[in-house]
């Protein structure tokens, strides 16, 4: 590849995830691709037409034109609108068509990564009309592609690739959108810190600062006196990050001390993507 220094770990991890996917979807038979996923009203037929659909965008492909049904109950946002149609438009296909598609869009973004000579500030295509840097669109990729492939393996119940170069750049993604969902949609008071301490194939301490004026930044500094402190395995953080548990759902896996109903606005408040 040549791509730009910056961007390899990001075009490595795309592969190492993307690659992954493509394996476990190959043998599948026809009623597989409907079983239902983590991901809120979508199959793995569903995740697949996502991945196909944005790494064409990607590569520049025109979107589909196609009318969506109204009655998809997740489809509740212009974003979710907006993923939907790459979606919907593929419903139908066939577990052939899914898995030929797949391996064509991934020889032909392949291709584009070793020609890419683009520098990582260049403006490129984003959702909804809109601009990101090259850079900012090859992390999101990364991070969406194995948070994708996760999804796959816990429909499938084959585990895998929990700490892979793209289970890194997940936790970094979901680390810098922590500041604003404790300190602006739970509410954390100003003055508080707020550690975060997750065991397992990914391991990291994390302390959330809540300023005088009520904004949060995060660092890897510990906190003598945290207002809550949350205790939790690698995968239970992304899989509640993500929204695709509720930490309701799993109480045998958080431990918290501290303030029990800033803990309870934190843990409401902590999926900062779908």
């Amino acid at each position: 590849m040549t791509v730009h220094p910056s961007l390899q770990n990001y075009a490595d991890a795309w592969s190492h995830s993307i690659e992954a996917i493509a394996e476990l979807v190959q043998p599948l038979v026809e009623g597989e691709w409907n079983r239902r996923t983590p991901c809120p009203g979508w199959s793995v037929r569903d995740i697949v037409s996502h991945v196909i659909g944005l790494e064409c965008e990607m590569l520049g492909d025109p979107r589909p034109i196609h009318t969506l049904p109204r009655d998809l109950y997740h489809v509740q946002s212009e974003i979710s609108r907006y993923m939907e149609m790459q979606v919907d438009v593929r419903r139908h296909h066939t577990a052939p068509e899914m898995t030929s598609e797949l391996e064509y869009t991934i020889i032909r973004r392949n291709r584009q990564l070793r020609n890419e000579n683009r520098q990582p500030s260049t403006m490129v295509r984003a959702p909804l009309g809109t601009e990101q840097t090259l850079e900012q669109a090859m992390r999101t990729r990364a991070f969406d592609i194995w948070v994708h492939e996760q999804d796959l393996r816990t429909t499938l119940s084959k585990p895998g690739n929990l700490a892979s170069p793209g289970a890194l750049i997940t936790r970094d993604v979901l680390l810098a959108a922590l500041p604003k969902a404790i300190a602006k949609e739970a509410g954390a008071p100003p003055n508080t810190a707020i550690v975060l301490d997750v065991h397992g194939p990914v391991e990291f301490l994390r302390t959330i600062r809540v300023d005088a004026d009520g904004r949060g930044t995060i660092d890897g500094s510990p906190s003598l006196g945290p207002a809550v402190t949350l205790v939790m395995d690698w995968e239970t953080y992304f899989r509640l990050a993500c929204g695709r548990v509720r930490a309701a759902a799993v109480p045998d896996r958080i431990k918290t001390d501290g303030d029990a109903d800033l803990a309870a606005a934190i843990l409401r408040e902590f999926a900062v993507t779908q």
